[in-house]
């Protein structure tokens, strides 16, 4: 992977040109008094640079002469070390991460205006440490008093996200390879869960089935607080929870993913707890399952985002027709958004190293970003009939036999050259083969 980060850091500056890029790791996290979260780098840190220490900056100059990747770390300390695990030091950033020159992390002040002094503009994220925020506004004032004595200098701070984000759209086989494993093993999670999952067990039973499987399988842990929600709880977008006994009639609705490598993946199935399905609860599944499908078709390169999320709108809304919970002409319904008191979310998101992963969905009100080879996207409707729902104005009251099902079905997408690869379609979702 070196290689392949070095190739990231040559593509980003050459699309900075003059300028100068900087970024900061990601802080440690403090769960209470002295305990600290499991350490998670910053995701634009990580994909530049492979490095996972916090209290790190990166700084990419292209227009310096020596130095155009520069690291500053944490110095080598061994009372620290002892406490709270090795660090890499300034020599072995240099070394291992391919840094021109590296320094501890002490020295930012005095040697980072080196490479600011005769950039053309500085791109930095302002992000979640104020002081540091702070700090580069402080350093580009200085640049800019002295600007009209020198004549060269940062005129402006533009954010990364401008320039790195399209990058991390378009997925590497590397990186494509990482995104399998966490497919793979998340798979293997959800099929344990569907023979795991019965009468009378608790949801945080099944979460405990599956995040065994995520780390036994080397992966990280959760990409993100695994849903477990029985029953009514399905109709909770993000309900984490999980302390509900499962009942017999009753729908499991889970949505989990594995993290694995720094990347991620992201999947949701509903199925009956007792094995079968009831009446109501088959047809809304089929509604749901029928407008995943027809989503997943729109994702091919040349195709708009967009219309994965209008084409799922209108067969979930085609179906909200048929079976009476919706009236009226399909075009104005979906304009007038009626059924969102049933489906409020979107279809989809990037995946990647975030969860839901950077990268515009559209260039402005009028041009949607057009899928291409190497992205890859959820597909997630769903149908949520919550208890306390109001029909939307003009719309038939809510028949009791509908209140209370929640149901969602998810995969992992990737855009190839001739459609797509659904990465996670192991993992059943037919009526036939959830029932027994």
């Amino acid at each position: 992977m070196g290689n392949e980060y070095q190739q990231r850091r040559e593509q980003l500056m050459a699309k900075i040109g003059d300028g100068t890029a900087i970024f900061c790791s990601a802080p440690s996290a403090v769960m209470h008094n002295d305990v600290e979260y499991s350490y998670r780098q910053d995701s634009d840190f990580f994909y530049l640079t492979g490095f996972n220490e916090p209290q790190a900056v990166a700084v990419l100059a292209p227009h310096h002469k020596e130095h155009k990747f520069v690291l500053f770390v944490q110095p080598k300390d061994r009372d620290a070390e002892i406490w709270s695990g090795y660090r890499c030091g300034v020599e072995a950033a240099k070394q291992i991460y391919g840094a021109d020159e590296a320094y501890p992390i002490t020295e930012l002040d005095e040697k980072l205006p080196q490479y600011l002094e005769k950039a053309s503009r500085i791109y930095y994220h302002f992000g979640r440490k104020r002081a540091f925020n702070e700090k580069i506004i402080t350093h580009w004032q200085k640049l800019m008093r002295t600007y009209p004595k020198r004549g060269t200098g940062p005129v402006a701070i533009e954010d990364t996200s401008t320039v790195l984000h399209s990058l991390r759209l378009i997925k590497s086989e590397s990186e494509l390879e990482l995104m399998r494993k966490a497919a793979d093993v998340a798979v293997e999670a959800h099929l344990a869960a569907m023979r795991f999952a019965q009468p009378g067990r608790y949801e945080y039973e099944v979460q405990a089935e599956i995040e065994h499987i995520f780390r036994l399988r080397g992966g990280m842990g959760p990409a993100y607080p695994s849903i477990v929600a029985s029953g009514i709880n399905a109709c909770v977008l993000h309900y984490i929870e999980n302390n509900r006994q499962m009942q017999d009639r009753e729908l499991l609705l889970i949505d989990a993913g594995c993290a694995y490598g720094y990347y991620n993946s992201d999947i949701t199935r509903t199925f009956p707890v007792g094995g079968k399905f009831t009446s109501e609860q088959k047809v809304l599944y089929e509604i749901v399952l029928e407008a995943q499908k027809k989503a997943i078709a729109q994702v091919k390169p040349g195709n708009p985002y967009n219309l994965i999320h209008d084409v799922a709108v209108r067969t979930l809304t085609e179906g909200l027709v048929e079976i009476g919970l919706l009236t009226g002409e399909i075009d104005k319904l979906i304009e007038e958004e009626k059924y969102k008191p049933f489906y409020m979310h979107r279809t989809g998101h990037w995946l990647g190293l975030d969860v839901h992963d950077v990268g515009v969905y559209q260039h402005g009100e009028d041009k949607p970003q057009i899928l291409q080879p190497g992205q890859v996207l959820t597909v997630e409707p769903g149908l949520y009939i919550v208890p306390d729902t109001k029909p939307a104005e003009g719309q038939p009251e809510i028949d009791p036999r509908w209140i209370g099902i929640g149901i969602r079905i998810e995969d992992d997408v990737l855009v190839t050259p001739t459609g797509n690869e659904i990465l996670t379609e192991r993992v059943p979702k037919e009526i036939g083969d959830l029932e027994h």
